[in-house]
C-alpha cells in the first residue's frame, strides 16, 4: 500500500476559495440570474406614468400621450421577421417567444430628443399584465433603424481647436524682415 501526503496552507485555499466565489458571483450577476422573458427593468407599465418614466429610465423625452394604441397578438408560429425581431428583445433582456399566442398592449410614444433626428423617432413599449415585455425606438428617416430602448450617442463634432501649432506654407520666412 503506497501513501501520500501533502502539506496544504490553509490560508492559501481560504484566499482561492475566496477569489473563485467572487468570480462565479460576477459571472452570474453578469451573465446570469435574470429570466430572459422578464423584462430588465420593472415598472407598473398599466399606466402612462409608468410607462413614460420606463422611456425617461433610457434618457428619452416622449410626448406626454401615446401616439398610438392598441392590441397585437404575438404570433404563435415564428417566421424569419419575428425571430430577428425577436433576437432584438433578447439583446434588451425580453423574449418574446414566452408571449406567443397571447394579445398585448403596444404603446407607440413620439420620442422628443432623438440625437440628430430629422424625421420622427418613436418609442414602441408591448406590455402583458402590465409589465413591459418588449419594444424598440423606430427612426423613421430613410436611413432610419429600429433598435434597443438604449439611445444612442450623439455624434460629437470637434468644438475645440486642435493642438497641433499651424505650419507655415513652404517659402514663407515668418519673423524675418
Amino acid at each position: 500500500m503506497l501513501v501520500m501526503t501533502a502539506k496544504v496552507n490553509k490560508k492559501k485555499i481560504a484566499i482561492i476559495l475566496a477569489a473563485a466565489l467572487v468570480l462565479i458571483i460576477g459571472l452570474v450577476l453578469l451573465f446570469g440570474g435574470k429570466d430572459d422573458a422578464q423584462p430588465t427593468v420593472s415598472v407598473d407599465a398599466g399606466g402612462n406614468e409608468g410607462r413614460i418614466a420606463f422611456l425617461e429610465g433610457f434618457g428619452w423625452k416622449v410626448a406626454a400621450s401615446p401616439t398610438e394604441s392598441g392590441q397585437v397578438r404575438i404570433p404563435a408560429k415564428t417566421s424569419e421577421v419575428f425571430e430577428r425581431y425577436n433576437a432584438l428583445q433578447k439583446s434588451q433582456g425580453y423574449d418574446l417567444s414566452a408571449y406567443a399566442g397571447k394579445t398585448v398592449m403596444r404603446y407607440v410614444y413620439k420620442i422628443t430628443n432623438y440625437p440628430g433626428a430629422t424625421e420622427p423617432v418613436y418609442a414602441t413599449l408591448l406590455v402583458y399584465k402590465n409589465q413591459i415585455i418588449g419594444g424598440d425606438v423606430t427612426d423613421t428617416s430613410a436611413k432610419g433603424v429600429v433598435r434597443s430602448f438604449r439611445m444612442p450617442q450623439a455624434q460629437q463634432t470637434p468644438t475645440t481647436p486642435s493642438t497641433v501649432p499651424p505650419t507655415e506654407p513652404q517659402g514663407t520666412s515668418a519673423g524675418k524682415d
